[in-house]
């Protein structure tokens, strides 16, 4: 995780820095309105993004504490992911965005 020394000074650049790219985004929209998710799951639904870009991507989106990786002892392994309640408290912006690209996806066609 970040210390507040190494964030930028502004907020929206803040937020930007922690969920700023287009995958990021994308877990987080998966987590948010589909609840846990297993690593096939986000390759199912997110079919462009290459294996090692989503292990990337959810290892950065776990040390911001924004999701929480889950590890049952079983075999094969079975790990599933979670939001923390740090990252459940992106969902007002998720919304906002869902709306806001609705309406513009209605306003232009």
């Amino acid at each position: 995780m970040l210390t507040k020394d190494e964030l930028p000074e502004c907020p929206v650049a803040t937020t930007v820095q922690l969920i700023g790219n287009k995958w990021k985004l994308l877990l987080l929209r998966n987590l948010i309105f589909n609840g846990k998710q297993r690593f096939t799951d986000f390759i199912k639904t997110i079919p462009s993004i290459s294996k090692k870009v989503l292990t990337d991507n959810l290892r950065a989106l776990e040390e911001d504490g924004l999701i929480e990786r889950e590890v049952f002892a079983e075999v094969p392994p079975r790990v599933e992911y979670s939001l923390s309640p740090l990252g459940m408290s992106l969902k007002p912006i998720l919304d906002a965005m869902m709306a806001w690209g609705e309406e513009y996806k209605g306003n232009i066609q």
